[in-house]
């Protein structure tokens, strides 16, 4: 019962208390006097400036009725300061406000729950309220920890838990949405408040049964299910709190949820992870993605001894904010994404590979397996992200990563992008290569240049040809396969799948189109350097099926996309040395190598002579494959591939109608206009002449066949120093033709005394260049291929020969160097009166 006061004391109170007075009835069960409150309200209205007395007086009443247990006059009290709340707008409803917040916080103070859900209400309610002029001197600190407290609420009763759950989690919604129209809205962000808010929203999220695992956006829930699941509830006051984030706060609300999944030990598995940061990226303004990737990544740099499942986890979620971020900006990030997950994966490599030298030191831990495979979804992981974000990007971003992981690949020397993986061993560097150059597959799946150029600049194109020739068969794979990616610009590769000789190449439909005037000029600098790698790649001595698979691919794609008649007749000659070398069999090959070879020669002269339509030569390719299918089934690619085929004790007894042979092909092709002088020099790779950096080939980390098969065979460039006589070969002849060369007095004179020369020296210079660039290649190299080796090798030795004047005016002049002694050279006049031989 409410305190009665006599007839004299009531006349002499205040108006605005006996005001109040008047709303509590006898009984708290008949409720709020409406009649009297809406004195009290006119009251009020008319005279704001005792809004503060009202609000004092009815928080007198509310503190004293709460310790005394009175709930029904509690519940009047505070419908009361809601209706007045509502009803009044003006600066003086100010002081009310701090007495109806005290009122409020008594009501969340109290152990009632009834009472913490009537005082969260009524917050609620004012949250709402939009107030003309901003509140310098309140603070919401206590009403933060108040309704975070309540949101972890443990009550016995699980209705009750829950109905305290949901109050808490709309007071801090409420608190969100009245300090951030707050100009003192900066105050919530602070990192005291986020560590209470953030976490206590995440608890309750993490009692959603089915995590919704959707690439886009999750649904927004129903409003029923707003007000009666907290999850739900929670969920969406977490989308509200992230999107009224700014640029200066937003690391202050993500923090705290990578400190409540490392506390719950939620990162394996990590579906709740992933739940939570797929929320995050949608509901942040796309401006703001690279803060979440950036913190994803220190908090990947901060767990980096963690147990491998828990760094996957966390690498799966920085693999799903990237794909969402991808599709917008993510600003300066780029690199820093991929420069984090390089060491991580050079990392993981090193725990790997530790693991595995203690394993085979001593006795293998019961765990040592599985921490190996623990380590490889890592990896995985790592790579999936790579390549996904990737082949995200825009193109001119992607070419940039493109060379990025390139430069990565530990092909070459040291270089300053390179990784570190000098402590791996040759293991932990396969590994990284396999890894790299799978993630660079995945960049470049999808890429379409509108030039072969922009797709294969120098810079790239050298790092990767030169990683084709590496001993392992599956590295020399990745390495086709991305070369694959960048050169089929019209999707293409799925039908040439499978090496096998094609009865009719139009019912594949290719797409082609003409040869474009960059196209022909990359392949005028750096076709030698392509076949010579296809030519190398071919006898490799590990090479299995899907080997021979890509490198047929790889001719058919450069004759769709970069061949013109000239490329077309050094394709041909490409093949036959490639068939020519598996009969001679230089390099010791197995029969199924040599087969192999046969077999990608006979499905690539198919498919060639097909997209050129010569009749004349496609009947030669048909009649030699029918002869095979009869007598060598093994020389086909059907036959060979298969898993239990016969193959010959040798090779060098077939009859010639089972190869291809020049003279039927040049002769096929000169009488459709295809200049076919050139198909009778054989093929000879070389090293190419010059690079567009004009540096030489640097040796791969990983062994690689490429410097030791071709140590012989040098740049022919190296010595326009000197002038070097050719004679043409008068005849053609299977053997070697043996070119000689007059080394003259002004010769030898010309190349010692330089003092004064320079102008002669940049002209032949100029000569040489202008001979090699117009020049065909392969004729020079073929016609000179013996005097290169001993220009190139010797020159410093011909500098210190010993000249002794022969005994008549015509005498000869011998050069001996290490072991070989050299064809005697004529020299027509022997004095020296002023050569000084060093």
């Amino acid at each position: 019962m409410p305190t009665r006061v006599c007839c004299c004391c009531s006349a002499l109170r205040p108006r605005y208390k006996r005001l109040v007075d008047n709303i509590f009835p006898e009984d708290p069960k008949d409720g709020l006097v409406k009649a009297d409150m809406e004195k009290l309200t006119f009251y009020a209205v008319s005279a704001p400036e005792k809004l503060d007395r009202i609000g004092s007086y009815l928080a007198e009443r509310l503190s004293r009725d709460v310790v005394r247990h009175r709930s029904g006059y509690v519940l009047i009290a505070m419908e009361a300061l809601d209706q007045l709340l509502m009803a009044c707008h003006s600066q003086s409803i100010k002081p009310f406000v701090e007495s109806f917040l005290h009122m409020v916080a008594k009501l969340l103070e109290s152990g009632e729950p009834k009472l913490q859900v009537l005082g969260t209400n009524s917050f609620v309610k004012f949250a709402n309220i939009e107030e003309d002029t901003p509140s310098y001197h309140r603070r919401y600190d206590f009403f933060v920890s108040r309704f975070s407290a309540m949101c972890h609420s443990c009550h016995s009763d699980p209705e009750t838990r829950t109905e305290i759950r949901i109050a808490g989690i709309r007071g801090i919604q409420g608190v969100v949405r009245k300090t951030v129209n707050d100009e003192l809205r900066a105050t919530i962000w602070e990192p005291q408040h986020m560590d209470k808010i953030v976490p206590s929203l995440l608890f309750n999220m993490q009692k959603i049964e089915e995590v919704d695992s959707r690439i886009g956006p999750p649904a927004s829930p129903s409003a029923a299910d707003k007000e009666e699941n907290p999850a739900v509830l929670a969920e969406n006051c977490f989308r509200e709190l992230l999107g009224r984030a700014t640029f200066g706060n937003m690391n202050n609300a993500v923090r705290p949820v990578f400190a409540h999944l490392d506390h719950h030990k939620l990162w394996d598995p990590n579906e709740f992870a992933v739940h939570c940061f797929k929320i995050i990226m949608y509901s942040i303004q796309a401006q703001y993605s690279h803060h979440v990737i950036q913190e994803i990544l220190g908090h990947l740099d901060a767990r980096k001894k963690d147990p491998p499942r828990v760094r996957a986890g966390i690498i799966q979620v920085l693999l799903e904010a990237v794909a969402i971020a991808a599709k917008g900006s993510i600003g300066p990030t780029v690199l820093e994404v991929f420069n984090t997950l390089l060491k991580h994966l050079r990392l993981s490599v090193e725990l790997e590979a530790s693991d595995l030298q203690e394993g085979s030191v001593g006795s293998a831990g019961p765990n040592s397996g599985s921490r190996d495979n623990e380590e490889k979804i890592v990896q995985n992981a790592i790579i999936q992200t790579i390549g996904f974000f990737g082949s995200n990007l825009p193109d001119y971003q992607r070419s940039e990563i493109m060379m990025f992981v390139m430069g990565k690949v530990p092909v070459f020397g040291a270089s300053t992008h390179t990784l570190d993986v000098g402590q791996l061993g040759d293991l932990g560097t396969r590994r990284i290569q396999i890894m790299l150059l799978r993630s660079l597959l995945m960049v470049t799946s999808g890429y379409k240049a509108k030039t072969i150029v922009t797709a294969l600049p120098g810079s790239f194109l050298d790092p990767l040809l030169s990683a084709s020739l590496m001993e392992d068969y599956e590295l020399r794979q990745l390495v086709l396969e991305v070369m694959h990616n960048l050169m089929d610009r019209h999707d293409n590769r799925a039908k040439l799948r499978g090496i096998r000789i094609i009865p009719d190449v139009a019912d594949l439909k290719i797409k082609r189109e003409k040869i474009c005037r960059q196209d022909t000029s990359f392949m005028k600098k750096n076709g030698q350097q392509l076949y010579r790698h296809i030519y190398l790649g071919c006898k490799e001595e590990d090479n299995v099926q899907k080997n021979y698979e890509l490198l047929y691919t790889s001719l058919a794609l450069i004759t769709i996309e970069l061949a013109n008649e000239e490329v077309v007749i050094d394709l041909i000659r490409l093949a036959i040395a490639l068939q020519d070398s598996a009969l001679v069999n230089e390099d010791g090959l197995p029969v199924f190598h040599r087969c192999g070879i046969m077999a990608l020669v006979a499905a690539y002269l198919n498919f060639v002579s097909q997209m050129i339509a010569v009749p004349a030569f496609c009947q030669h390719v048909s009649k030699v494959i029918e002869i095979r299918t009869m007598e060598a089934p093994y020389f086909l690619p059907e036959h060979i591939f298969r898993d239990k085929c016969m193959l010959p004790k040798s090779l060098e007894k077939h009859d010639k109608s089972l190869y291809f042979l020049t003279n039927k092909i040049a002769e096929s092709l000169g009488g459709s206009g295809y200049s076919v002088e050139r198909l009778s020099v054989p093929y000879v790779p070389q090293v190419t002449a010059l690079s567009s950096s004009g540096k030489k080939p640097r040796k791969p980390r990983h062994k690689c066949k490429d410097e030791d098969r071709l140590s012989r065979r040098k740049s022919i460039v190296d010595t326009v120093s000197i002038q070097v006589d050719i004679l043409p070969s008068s005849a053609p002849s299977d053997d070697a033709v043996s070119n000689t060369e007059e080394i003259t007095f002004e010769t030898l004179k010309k190349a010692i005394d330089t003092n004064g020369m320079e102008e002669q020296e940049k002209e032949k210079r100029r000569l040489v260049i202008e001979k090699f660039q117009k020049a065909p290649f392969e004729e020079i190299a073929a016609q000179c291929e013996s005097k290169a080796n001993l220009l190139h090798d010797r020159l410093t030795q011909i500098l210190e020969l010993t000249i002794r004047p022969p005994p008549s005016p015509s005498g000869t002049l011998t050069i001996t160097s290490g072991h070989a002694q050299y064809q005697s050279v004529p020299v027509y006049e022997m004095k020296f009166p002023d050569l000084c031989v060093y």
